[in-house]
């Protein structure tokens, strides 16, 4: 086991072979700290990483809950603790509502949603332990307004903020604080074929709403306006702030999402607050 006072904080983030995983690994390796990356295949770390003494690269099928513990008793085993869970691993659903298949729902929810519920519950235990730790669940602007082409991924995503609003308050009362990462559109390989399903069904009637969607998918892959490495640097401002927030919306388009959320909010709940109010019971 390496000392534990030998680094400020031991971070787990999953998915960290690539895209933004990659970039908070290497943030926090910079900033002096301890990493435990996983992927599907550790040696897809160790490509990306190569040998470095405050890295531990561990395979990890985040949908395999077994394979979740094993890697947490690993991680504890050489650092001692895990301060930092980064709950990173997930993939793209891209296609209409109807045109996905159960088969496909079912995958994308394995992963972004029960993977998620895996690796959190195999790490606090140690956590709750010591009253300390910071859990970090990527979200997206997608957690925040749905649309077309993208609903099922969405609905992953608003999974994700309901379980990450309930640990905020379920954790903090035990030292352990949560916050909801929020990217937008950050240039990574997102939007290509090894983190994007895209459903091969294609039905002529969503031609002009998902169809379009398909099509600007293509056109902004890589050339997003979000930088990963500024992202890796606010994240690593977030854990070291000590009251840290529940959420944290990242990029200038997840911004305007959430203003454009609640201005929408605002007007159909003004337009609608007569119906709202009628069906409580009759004051006695």
């Amino acid at each position: 086991m390496t000392a534990t006072n030998e680094f400020k904080r031991v971070w787990m983030i999953t998915g960290a072979s690539r895209g933004l995983g990659a970039r908070m690994a290497e943030a926090a390796l910079a900033h002096g700290d301890a990493v435990v990356a996983t992927a599907r295949n550790a040696a897809d770390v160790a490509k990306r990483f190569g040998d470095h003494p405050a890295l531990l690269g561990v395979s990890l099928d985040v949908t395999d809950e077994a394979q979740a513990a094993r890697a947490v008793e690993a991680a504890i085993a050489r650092f001692g603790r895990i301060d930092v869970l980064v709950n990173n691993a997930g993939f793209g659903l891209l296609g209409a509502v109807e045109e996905a298949t159960a088969e496909e729902v079912r995958k994308l929810y394995e992963t972004n949603v029960f993977g998620l519920l895996n690796v959190t519950r195999a790490v606090l235990p140690s956590m709750r332990a010591r009253r300390s730790g910071h859990v970090l669940n990527l979200s997206s602007l997608g957690g925040h307004q749905s649309g077309p082409g993208f609903g099922l991924y969405c609905s992953t995503k608003f999974a994700v903020e309901g379980i990450n609003q309930a640990l905020h308050q379920e954790l903090a009362p035990l030292g352990i604080h949560v916050t909801a990462v929020e990217p937008g559109y950050f240039r990574t390989e997102f939007l290509e074929g090894n983190s994007l399903t895209v459903s091969p069904t294609l039905i002529a009637d969503y031609e002009g709403t998902s169809g379009q969607v398909r099509i600007a998918a293509r056109n902004i892959s890589l050339n997003q306006p979000g930088d990963p490495v500024k992202l890796a640097q606010a994240v690593i401002r977030l854990v070291e702030s000590p009251k840290p927030p529940m959420r944290l919306p990242l990029g200038t388009d997840t911004l305007q999402v959430i203003r454009d959320h609640i201005d929408e909010l605002q007007r159909e709940t003004a337009e609608w607050a007569e119906v709202a109010a009628s069906t409580d019971y009759a004051a006695a």
